[in-house]
């Protein structure tokens, strides 16, 4: 299986509360986590033969959604989000 984890922060580079959705593109299943305080996040037991699409979410602001390939074999990956104003 495999694990994301990461963290979500403002445009001055603090963490920041915020939802993590993960989609499963095969499925369309989205599963969503709030982080914490400092704008952790993680999932985990994740399906290897799968792509995913990820991004961050709060109130007024969003990350731009990236991707998550099967044919990336890392067991754990790491992705940061950095927050912006939606216009």
């Amino acid at each position: 299986t495999r694990s994301i984890k990461g963290q979500v922060t403002d445009e001055a580079e603090d963490g920041v509360r915020a939802v993590v959705q993960l989609k499963n593109t095969k499925t369309l299943t989205v599963k969503s986590f709030h982080t914490n305080d400092a704008g952790d996040f993680y999932f985990h037991g994740l399906d290897l033969n799968v792509d995913y699409e990820i991004k961050a979410i709060a109130p007024g602001k969003e990350s731009k959604t990236r991707t998550i390939s099967n044919f990336d074999e890392r067991t754990e990956l790491i992705y940061n989000f950095k927050l912006k104003s939606v216009s």
